[in-house]
């Protein structure tokens, strides 16, 4: 799965989640989006973390 979340930097604001279209990223309770195998990698997460946090290869 090349979309990737940097923990360190993911405040949880679910942006990445409002944008997904498949709907497989969650977050968990630490409140830092996980990425589920469901990924399409369509990228649309990435563009929009606001801390850029998500990163596709």
């Amino acid at each position: 799965m090349p979309v990737k979340v940097d923990i360190d930097e993911c405040v949880g604001c679910g942006t990445c989640m409002d944008e997904c279209p498949q709907e497989p990223i969650s977050m968990n309770d630490d409140d830092i989006a996980v990425i589920s195998d469901e990924c399409t990698d369509c990228g649309l997460c990435a563009d929009a973390c606001p801390t850029a946090a998500i990163s596709s290869d």
